[in-house]
């Protein structure tokens, strides 16, 4: 048995969205300094490295993330290689990857997966993420979690059509994963958001057992 964490490391280092609060991790009492204990302070958006979209991110629905089921959260998923020379997961290129039939959970891996490899710590803008139809073929063909290996499903210069389309239909969203070590095939995937009432995502710690 193998054990990935496709989480990605919480710190001030992260990328955040462009115009998100930044990442504020700082001790505020310490022992060195005299205190009785350790105790640290974290500040930032909910969508920060591996995290969890709930439907009222871009539905304004209500759903909120401690409504998503955790059955959908864990269980088997399928863990998908594309070449570097896809610049979009589109409908087209999702009906021509070996994905097995009756997959319900899919983790994209794409040239994204260099990016956390090398640590960049700049956000990139022309990140490799899915089109509308590409979320529209995801529906069709009954799949119930899509994880991706950066800060969105949805492309940079349009969020909001990917978003709506995978969250109408229920879907569960996973971005910010760290595939860049997992090989493709099949696992157990565990992800666990935090349980934030009434927030429209949350940070997540994730892994995939194979």
């Amino acid at each position: 048995m193998t054990l990935y964490d496709i989480s990605l490391p919480i710190s001030p280092d992260l990328p955040v969205w462009p115009g998100d609060p930044p990442i504020v991790l700082e001790q505020v009492t310490s022992m060195d300094a005299g205190g009785d204990a350790n105790v640290s302070r974290l500040a930032a958006g909910v969508h920060i490295g591996t995290h969890v979209d709930a439907p009222h991110h871009f539905l304004n629905d209500g759903r909120t993330v401690e409504d998503l089921p955790l059955d959908v959260l864990t269980g088997p998923c399928f863990v998908l290689h594309l070449a570097d020379d896809v610049d979009a997961v589109t409908a087209a290129v999702l009906d021509a990857a070996p994905i097995p039939a009756g997959t319900s959970r899919l983790l994209l891996r794409t040239r994204n997966s260099a990016l956390w490899a090398r640590r960049e710590r700049e956000f990139q803008t022309d990140f490799v993420a899915v089109t509308a139809d590409g979320a529209a073929w995801l529906v069709a063909h009954g799949v119930r979690l899509v994880g991706v290996d950066y800060l969105s499903v949805a492309p940079f210069d349009a969020p909001v059509p990917t978003h709506q389309v995978v969250l109408q239909a229920g879907m569960v969203v996973i971005e910010g994963c760290d595939l860049s070590r997992v090989p493709a095939g099949n696992y157990d995937l565990y992800c666990l958001p935090l349980k934030l009432v009434g927030a429209d995502g949350a940070p997540a710690r994730a892994i995939l057992v194979g």
